[in-house]
C-alpha cells in the first residue's frame, strides 16, 4: 500500500490545540509520496531537515524536524528556510509532488499562515 507525507496550510492556527486528528481535507493537503520523501531524508535534506523549527501537535511542543510518524505544525519563521529545502532537493529530482509542495509553501508564505505536516 502506498504511503504518502500530507501538507497543507492552517487557516487560522488555535494555540494550545492539540493537532490530532487526521484532517487532509479541512487543510487542502497536497501528498508527496512516502518513497520520495524517504529518498530524500537519506540525502543532504535529510541533515537539514533536522533543523527546521516546528511544532509537535501542538503549538506548546516546540520540536525540530518534521514527525515522521505524527503531526507537525510549521510556523511562518520556518517556511523559507522549508522553501530553501525543497527548492534545492527538486533540483536533482525533477518531481512534480515537489513542485506542489513548492507552491504549497509559497503560498503560505504570500498568507503569512502556518503549515500542517501529517506524517505515514
Amino acid at each position: 500500500m502506498p504511503y504518502i507525507h500530507e501538507f497543507g496550510i492552517i487557516a487560522c492556527i488555535e494555540k494550545d490545540k492539540e493537532y490530532a486528528a487526521y484532517e487532509p481535507e479541512k487543510y487542502n493537503c497536497i501528498g508527496v509520496d512516502g518513497d520520495l520523501f524517504d529518498e530524500l531524508l537519506s540525502k543532504d535534506f535529510g541533515k537539514k531537515i533536522h533543523h527546521l523549527e516546528t511544532f509537535a501537535h501542538n503549538t506548546n511542543r516546540p520540536f525540530k524536524s518534521l514527525a515522521y510518524w505524527g503531526i507537525t505544525l510549521i510556523p511562518p519563521s520556518s517556511h523559507k528556510q522549508f522553501l530553501n529545502m525543497v527548492s534545492e532537493a527538486n533540483v536533482e529530482y525533477q518531481s512534480a509532488e515537489l513542485e506542489e509542495l513548492i507552491k504549497k509553501i509559497a503560498d503560505a508564505i504570500k498568507q503569512d499562515k502556518w503549515m500542517i505536516h501529517y506524517g505515514v
